[in-house]
């Protein structure tokens, strides 16, 4: 897990981003009703978890770069006997200090008596302004007590900045203690989509094989990243699939993209395999391309190539193989330039990962697309969808669904994909459906 000393490192270096005249202001998560007295599973903002590692609602981390009495404080829920005996142990205030390592802790029914005290005589507030509205009208509130002062020499703040644009650059770039939990998420899922593997068999239904995957996650203290795709046959030609609630047909393809989630970071695995067990001629043939595209993708992860250059080499791939099979018409530069392979890749092939699975941070600057650079993590997914009644297409290929995909962690050296251990080589995925 990460330890005390890091999040407090991290607050630190966002403090000395922001600069001295600055407050900067980030509520937990709120508490979300499901069905009248039944709330959906807690699960701490990624922003605020980042900076404090505190993982209950009703709290809000206040930093005040340089000020003398301390510069991090949380407000969050007090001690309480009676509650605690129904909803489980609160840090308190002065667990806020001893165990998370703030300079100081207030009860969450204070932040309205101290917070424009806090406010007043900084220049610049950092926030998430838009993500709550409900706090956005306290902030908004708190600020004008502030400025209904000003003819007694308070001084308001007078700009208001996004929190994301420093912190998400921190998020983007990933510390040895949030690679061991990335790497430990991973081994879970991989775990998880070799279990969905073998319970695959024709007659049976997507949701008994998204069981197998939900029980490796919770047998490993993990949890579902996001709900898992399990898409047979048709279904997988649908990208965000989620009914989950079809039967498997003999010599349909399954597509389960799924992932853990473990100490709060996400994992991201997409393979496609043969309910009976072995691909189809077909099959084969569109899987052989999905697979030398994320060949060619992987090859451009190393330090210093623009994150672009994965998709590129993916898109050229793929294109040609749809090329030599009939299922695009005329050249390779023709069909790069008019942009038809999207009628059956219509999606990027990857996208950031960590706290989130579609994690935070800027894929452009100023303009340009971002060069790679180490401890940067990010899939790679490529994949081919050729819906029933595409126009124009062999009757053979129509209805087949593939995309694999794969997290990757760039290294100084290059890079280092984290979910080898599921299979994504056409022998080696019959051989673990065969039982091998």
């Amino acid at each position: 897990m990460i330890k005390t000393s890091e999040f407090a490192r991290r607050r630190k270096q966002l403090m000395r981003m922001a600069d001295d005249d600055a407050i900067l202001i980030l509520p937990a998560a709120p508490e979300r009703i499901r069905s009248k007295d039944t709330h959906y599973p807690y699960r701490q903002d990624s922003d605020f978890w980042y900076l404090s590692g505190f993982a209950e609602p009703d709290a809000v981390l206040v930093l005040v770069p340089g000020r003398k009495h301390g510069e991090c404080l949380l407000f969050c829920r007090e001690r309480d006997a009676d509650k605690e005996a129904w909803d489980g142990p609160r840090a308190g205030p002065e667990g806020a200090i001893d165990a998370f390592g703030m300079d100081d802790a207030y009860p969450i029914s204070d932040l309205d008596d101290i917070l424009p005290g806090l406010l007043e005589g900084r220049s610049r507030v950092y926030y998430h302004f838009g993500r709550d509205t409900e706090f956005d009208l306290k902030l908004i509130g708190w600020v004008n007590r502030v400025r209904a002062q000003a003819r007694q020499g308070a001084q308001p703040p007078h700009e208001f900045l996004e929190l994301g644009h420093f912190l998400h650059e921190l998020r983007l770039f990933k510390s040895v203690g949030e690679i061991r939990l990335m790497e430990r998420s991973a081994d879970i899922a991989c775990r998880a989509q070799v279990a969905a593997m073998r319970a695959t068999r024709a007659g049976a239904f997507e949701y008994e094989v998204e069981a197998a995957l939900q029980q490796a996650y919770r047998a490993n203290n993990a949890v579902a990243a996001y709900e898992p795709i399990v898409g047979g046959g048709a279904n997988a030609c649908v990208l965000h699939y989620r009914a989950n609630n079809a039967r498997l047909n003999e010599g349909d393809l399954l597509l389960v993209d799924a992932g853990a989630e473990y100490g709060l970071y996400a994992s991201d695995i997409t393979r496609t395999w043969p309910v009976s067990g072995r691909y189809s001629k077909e099959q084969r043939a569109l899987y052989e391309i999905v697979l030398d595209a994320q060949r060619a993708a992987l090859a451009e992860a190393r330090p210093g190539r623009p994150w672009i250059a994965g998709h590129e080499a993916a898109v050229r791939v793929l294109t040609e193989g749809m090329l030599s099979l009939g299922l695009l018409k005329g050249t390779l530069k023709q069909n790069l330039a008019s942009g038809d392979y999207r009628r059956f890749y219509m999606h990027k092939t990857g996208h950031w990962l960590g706290l989130d699975v579609h994690d935070v941070g800027e894929y452009k600057l100023a303009g340009d697309f971002r060069e790679l650079e180490p401890g940067m993590a990010f899939t790679i997914e490529p994949g081919l969808y050729v819906a029933p009644g595409s126009k124009g297409v062999p009757a053979k290929f129509q209805g087949i669904g593939i995309r694999i995909e794969d997290d990757v962690l760039v290294t100084k050296e290059g890079h280092r994909v984290l979910t080898d251990g599921v299979p994504r080589e056409i022998d080696a995925v019959e051989a673990v459906m065969a039982g091998s």
